[in-house]
Order: C-alpha cells, then sequence, then structure tokens
C-alpha cells in the first residue's frame, strides 16, 4: 500500500497509475474528513485528483465541499456523519451518498458506515453513548450476515484506545474494536482527532489484521481489488 499524507497526491509529480503495470488493480482512495483541504481545494487542480476513483468523506466537513469533489472529480462520493454536521439535515451534500447505517458495494469492496462520535453533551446531535453505538451496530447484524462482513469500516470517531484521546469528546467506541476483531476488514477510516490537537497524532495505526487511516484534511489509500470476497453492487 503506497499512500500520501497532506501534501500531495502524487508521487515525485508522476501518475500513480503510470508506476506500474499492477495499479490498474488497484483503487485509488481519498479520504477526507474534518478540515478543508487548501491544496486540494483553495489551490484545485485537476492533475491532482486525476487518479482517484472513490472518495469517502468522515464526517465534519461542509455540503458544498463534498459536492464540489464529487462535481469535479466525477466519481462516486460516500459519506458518514460528524458532530457538528447538523446542516445536512437541510442541506445535504449534493450528488453524493449516505452510507450511515449501511452497507455499500463499490467495486466488490463492501464499506461500512457509522458517523458521529461519544456523548459529551446529552441529547445532542451527531453525539452517541457506546450503548447508542452497540444498538445501531445490532441492527445492522442482517446486513452483515446478507454482505459476509465488510472491508472498510468508516465512522466519524475513533476506536477506544486505537488513535483516539483521553477526553470525553475524542474518546472512541470499542464497539469499532469489537467491529474489527470479529470481521478483520482491510481498512478502518475515521476522522474527530485533528492533527493540531497534539504531538500524540498518529496518521497511520493497525489493530488486529486492520490498517487504520485518520482522515484529517486528506489522505489517499490504494487498495487492491480482487483481494476481498466479492459482494453485491448497491
Amino acid at each position: 500500500m503506497k499512500t500520501q499524507i497532506n501534501d500531495t497526491i502524487q508521487t515525485n509529480g508522476t501518475s500513480r497509475k503510470n508506476e506500474a503495470p499492477q495499479e490498474n488493480n488497484i483503487l485509488h482512495i481519498l479520504v477526507l474528513a474534518d478540515h478543508k483541504s487548501k491544496l486540494l481545494y483553495d489551490y484545485y487542480d485537476p492533475e491532482r485528483v486525476k487518479d482517484i476513483d472513490l472518495i469517502i468523506s468522515c464526517g465534519d466537513l461542509p455540503p458544498e465541499y463534498l459536492s464540489f469533489f464529487v462535481t469535479l472529480c466525477n466519481v462516486p462520493l460516500l459519506y458518514v456523519r460528524g458532530n457538528h454536521d447538523k446542516k445536512y439535515d437541510e442541506k445535504p451534500p449534493e450528488g453524493c451518498i449516505c452510507i450511515e447505517d449501511d452497507i455499500y458495494v463499490h467495486e466488490g469492496i463492501r464499506i461500512m458506515g457509522l458517523g458521529g462520535s461519544m456523548e459529551y453533551i446529552p441529547g445532542a446531535s451527531g453525539q452517541y453513548t457506546e450503548h447508542q453505538m452497540k444498538r445501531r451496530v445490532s441492527r445492522l447484524r442482517f446486513k452483515l450476515w446478507k454482505h459476509k462482513g465488510f472491508d472498510i469500516l468508516v465512522t466519524h470517531a475513533p476506536a477506544y484506545h486505537v488513535n483516539d484521546m483521553e477526553d470525553l469528546p475524542h474518546r472512541g467506541f470499542s464497539v469499532f474494536r469489537t467491529l474489527m476483531e470479529k470481521y478483520e476488514p482491510k481498512f478502518f477510516f475515521h476522522g474527530h482527532v485533528h492533527a493540531n490537537y497534539g504531538r500524540n497524532f498518529k496518521r497511520t495505526d493497525t489493530y488486529a489484521k486492520t490498517t487504520v487511516i485518520n482522515a484529517y484534511d486528506f489522505y489517499v489509500v490504494e487498495y487492491p481489488l480482487g483481494e476481498h470476497p466479492l459482494g453485491e453492487t448497491s
């Protein structure tokens, strides 16, 4: 897996798809969260995103920001909500696909979405207790059975003690660890923990057999096609 962090999507100015023949079997996923990228948005250059095949938002981004990318990149954009996305109720991102509490299949890759953060303001929109998040997961049992699991977990909050923080607002969910242990997805994408929150920020991590990616700002993941069970097309 090759990835680029925040300052560039290309390697040494060369398109990734021209680097090697096997690149044709790679799905290039642009993941976004929490912060509008100056490089991609303010200084938009189509060359930087020409190889992107799929975009996934992990929340807390303006709806017009997502609509901008889905329009100009002309690829599917999947999203979950963060804990500050109440505006989506009145103005959801145009042309984008919400995967909250669902399993969406793209090119045979099963992608499960669970947005929101740990509840730190009782009753607030986009915030959940551990028990409430477990109930959301339990309601996905039939879809998990139907799709025989999932390959990518997309959330806003991190998993407990995996890229999270000690304070309640940025604490992760234990049930996300349980999902990774049971279903062994290839990737777990999340946001919510910003790079400027401290020196302990981790862009990537590993839990069990899953590669964990903090999507703050943006990050590009190369997903090898053909390494997962075929799922039904959504």
